[in-house]
This record gives C-alpha cells, sequence and structure tokens, in this order.
C-alpha cells in the first residue's frame, strides 16, 4: 500500500519523512497551549527531596518523616471553629456524643468524628399569611396570602389573619433538631397555622377583632410548643405576633359600620352609667335628709307630748288635793295668759256708782313712743 507524504518532502512514509518527524516528534502541532510535562515534573520533586532529605535518597527514615508529617496534619484536622451563633455536636462514627459552646474546639480528626453547627442561638422568623416583597424602587412590601390567612370562626364567620412565629432552636435539644426533623423551617410553618386555626375555630369574632389578641397569641403559642415537644423537634417558640386580624376585604365596611354601631351602644351605655351614678347617690341624700328630720319631729313631738303629760298629771295630783283653790288658779293664770297683752276696762259692778273705775295705765307711760308709718299719697 502507497504512502504519500503530505508534507512535500522526499521518501514516503506513514509519517512523513525529513528529520525523523513522527507522530510525537516536532511534526505540525495544533494552536492550543502545550500540556505539562509530567516525567519533568516528577523529576523535580525528587531532585528537592533529596536535597531536603538527609543523605539525598529515600530511606527508612525519609518515609518515617513523611508518615509522621501525614500524622500531624491529620491530627491538626480536628481542630474546628464554633461561631457566636452557633452550637456544635460531635458525632462520632454517625452518633452524636456531646454537644460544643461557641469558641475554638477539638474532635477527633475524620472519619472518626465529624461535627455539625447549626445557627442554634439565632431567633429565626416565620410570616404566615403573608410575604414580605423586596422591590429596588418600591422598597419593601407586604402581599397577602388568602389561602393561609383566611380561617373560619367559632361562630361560623371568617377572618382573615396574618401573624409572625419567632422561634429558635432549643438549647438542650439541638440533637433533636438535627436528626428528628427534615425540614425545621416547613414543620414550624404548619404547626403554627394549625394551632393558630384551632384557638380561631374555638373564639368567636367579635372577641378576635376586638381584645383578645393577647389571648390569642398565647394560646397559639402554648398550642405550637406543645405540638413541636410532640413531635421531638428540639424547637422552642419563643413569641407569636399578631400582624393583622381583618374581616374579609369583601365585607370589612359591613364589619365596620357593625364595630360603630357598637362604640355608639356602649357609649349610650356609659353615659347612663354615668348618670345613674350621679343621680342615684343625690337621691340617696335626700332620702336620708327626709329620714333624720321625720326622725326629729318624731323626738320632738313624742318629747313634748310626754312633758304635757307629766304636767297634766302633777295639775291633776294638785287638783285631787285642793280643787277650789286649784280651779281660782288656773282660771286666774288663764286670764292672765289672755289679758296681759290687751288694752282693759275695769268694771266694777258691785258699787252703787256708775259703776265705772278709772284706769290709769302706768305701764304705757313708759313706753317710747313709735311713730305711725305714712299713709299712701297723704300727709306724715
Amino acid at each position: 500500500m502507497p504512502w504519500t507524504n503530505q508534507g512535500g518532502g522526499g521518501g514516503g512514509g506513514p509519517w512523513g519523512s525529513g528529520g525523523g518527524k513522527g507522530p510525537w516528534g516536532s511534526g505540525p502541532q495544533s494552536s492550543g497551549p502545550t500540556p505539562p510535562d509530567l516525567e519533568e515534573m516528577l523529576r523535580r520533586g525528587q531532585d528537592k527531596l533529596r536535597r531536603v532529605l538527609p543523605g539525598g535518597n529515600l530511606g527508612g527514615k525519609g518515609f518515617a518523616l513523611i508518615a509522621l508529617a501525614a500524622v500531624a496534619l491529620w491530627g491538626f484536622s480536628g481542630f474546628f471553629r464554633v461561631e457566636p451563633d452557633e452550637l456544635g455536636v460531635v458525632l462520632r462514627f454517625g452518633k452524636e456524643v456531646r454537644e460544643v459552646q461557641p469558641g475554638l474546639n477539638y474532635h477527633l480528626p475524620y472519619p472518626v468524628e465529624t461535627v455539625l453547627t447549626p445557627k442554634a442561638l439565632r431567633v429565626n422568623k416565620i410570616d404566615i399569611g403573608m410575604r414580605v416583597v423586596d422591590d429596588l424602587r418600591r422598597g419593601s412590601t407586604v402581599r397577602d396570602v388568602p389561602e393561609e390567612s383566611l380561617m373560619l370562626t367559632g361562630d361560623e364567620n371568617i377572618v382573615d389573619v396574618d401573624f409572625s412565629v419567632l422561634w429558635k432552636i432549643a438549647p438542650t435539644g439541638v440533637g433533636k433538631y438535627l436528626f428528628n426533623i427534615q425540614n425545621p423551617e416547613g414543620t414550624v410553618k404548619a404547626v403554627a397555622e394549625s394551632a393558630m386555626r384551632d384557638v380561631i375555630g374555638r373564639s368567636e369574632i367579635q372577641p378576635i377583632l376586638t381584645g383578645a389578641r393577647q389571648t390569642i397569641e398565647t394560646a397559639v403559642q402554648d398550642l405550637m410548643q406543645k405540638t413541636l415537644d410532640n413531635y421531638g423537634a428540639g424547637i422552642a417558640v419563643q413569641q407569636v405576633q399578631l400582624q393583622k386580624v381583618d374581616p374579609p376585604s369583601q365585607v370589612i365596611d359591613a364589619f365596620r359600620d357593625v364595630q360603630a354601631a357598637r362604640a355608639d351602644l356602649e357609649r349610650a351605655v356609659n353615659e347612663a352609667q354615668t348618670y345613674a351614678n350621679r343621680v342615684v347617690p343625690e337621691a340617696r341624700g335626700r332620702v336620708a335628709q327626709i329620714t333624720q328630720a321625720a326622725e326629729a319631729y318624731k323626738s320632738q313631738t313624742v318629747a313634748e307630748a310626754t312633758g304635757q303629760t307629766s304636767r297634766f298629771l302633777k295639775i291633776y295630783e294638785q287638783y285631787r288635793k285642793a280643787p277650789e283653790v286649784t280651779r281660782e288658779r288656773m282660771y286666774l293664770e288663764t286670764m292672765e295668759r289672755v289679758l296681759g297683752g290687751t288694752d282693759k276696762i275695769i268694771i266694777d259692778s258691785g258699787t252703787g256708782g256708775s259703776g265705772v273705775v278709772p284706769y290709769l295705765p302706768l305701764n304705757e307711760l313708759a313706753r317710747p313712743t313709735t311713730p305711725r308709718a305714712p299713709q299712701a299719697g297723704g300727709r306724715p
């Protein structure tokens, strides 16, 4: 089979001719980079090693030094660092043996022991019913997720609840967190949504919208912690925060009208109670005043009647002893009381004359004269 020289030289052959060029010769090569010469690299490494080792060759001591260096490097590979927000879990052949605190620590080198460093001291936050979207132009915006936030209350109303859960790995549950649950964030989110739906389903809508926020947060946190402990998740729920509790957007105007009517009702009740608190004490005071006045009048009347009775009994005793004298004295005392303040004319019918006795008003002479009031329209 004839061979032709493509290179344009003399005699033919499978690799051409001219200077002994062959497939590994200095014939035409590709324009890419030249690969390194492995034999040259090995030769240079051996030369450097001979200069370092005593005797200039790889004897028993050389291999011993190489083995010792390899063991030292393997031993130093067991040092590791735990960050301030982490906890280290050391595994020996895949089994948890201990936990280490943040800082520089040591474990037996691989494959005897390995270490896992979860973010056990960091507080994590999960939003349910909403998503925070970061936009370079508009900034952070909140997007509602109705399939997570719409819930049914105990009185068959629908309420829109957005809330956040703050959680962290329990201080003594790092191993449970690593090996008992596969998706920690998904587990916490599912448990939180389930607990919130359970609490909302046992409550009425009016307390949910008004003053039961703290009660709901505490109930959801307790239920979440109990469920996660039953799972052995090694997670501690720090806090549950209600972000928004509103009726659905389709009926929120009607709910606001109902809330306004309830507020008006409460205001009217409070005003009536205030009026009652002011009027009732005044009425009770007047009742007490009238009662005391009646008691005083009763006591006065009884005392006067008792005095009159005593006086009458004493006069009657004297009358029984001397009836004539007592009648005369009573007559004179009565006449003195009746006629003491009037003008008198004394007529003595027993005399033989006219019967008129001259009367000299000595008392009138001693009294000061008082001016008479002028008559209307006349002179004084």
